[in-house]
């Protein structure tokens, strides 16, 4: 298997330099940036496994980086920031950040992130395009249409999406959901996936008040149920 690869977005040259040895001796191919705009460039052409984000970055704002990294690519993105307020937290991780780790930290505990992020990405590798007669989604592309209409998904409820589609077919718990979704300091907040589900469903189903895609699991979580497709007479 080929080392992981990470792209790190850093203005800090200590930070910079401090990453640099410990994850390339823990087998990782690092690649640095030291501005958003330069970052941007190096996760598109390196097309890494992971991506390393500092918030306060001399030409733009990490959030910016974020939300421009997230119109096209879905690679896992952990934030780095000294800001720990938690409105600050929640607001990138609803933006599409797979976690979030407060400056500064302990690097045994940004390698268990990295390896969590790495788990998540490893296990949706295979999972490129889901088709039926009632929904298509490109998880490459992130396309979405549903009753034959292109629909839009926020980068949380593209996500939920996709880790539904991936387990098709059993129960996924509040909790896993909740911590995959927003992040591993999440899982007592089933309120924030209700409502995420609420507006997955008003636009994915045909009928959002009686669900067929995405179906509760009371006192558990969701469920993704594939349609039943009608075979097709052999002519």
């Amino acid at each position: 298997m080929p080392d992981p690869v990470v792209v790190l977005i850093e203005d800090e040259p200590q930070i910079r330099r401090f990453l640099r040895v410990t994850l390339t001796g823990q087998g990782y191919r690092l690649f640095e940036a030291a501005t958003g705009g330069d970052g941007i460039i190096e996760v598109g052409s390196r097309q890494p496994d992971v991506v390393i984000l500092d918030l306060g970055l001399p030409d733009m704002d990490g959030s910016e980086v974020l939300e421009r990294l997230r119109a096209w690519s879905s690679v896992p993105l952990i934030v780095l920031s000294v800001r720990s307020n938690e409105a600050e937290k929640v607001r990138l991780l609803q933006g599409g950040a797979d976690d979030y780790v407060v400056k500064p930290f302990g690097m045994q505990e940004l390698l268990a992130r990295l390896r969590a992020a790495l788990r998540r990405r490893g296990a949706h590798a295979k999972l490129t395009s889901f088709e039926s007669k009632t929904l298509s989604v490109n998880f490459e592309t992130r396309q979405v249409t549903a009753g034959g209409k292109e629909v839009h998904l926020t980068p949380k409820e593209f996500e939920l999406l996709r880790q539904l589609v991936a387990s098709a077919g059993r129960p996924l718990t509040h909790r896993r959901l909740l911590q995959t979704v927003w992040g591993p300091d999440y899982g007592d907040e089933p309120e924030y996936l209700r409502v995420m589900v609420n507006q997955l469903r008003k636009k994915i189903e045909a009928d959002p008040a009686k669900p067929r895609l995405i179906l509760t699991e009371p006192w558990v979580g969701y469920r993704f149920q594939p349609p039943k497709e009608k075979k097709e007479a052999a002519e």
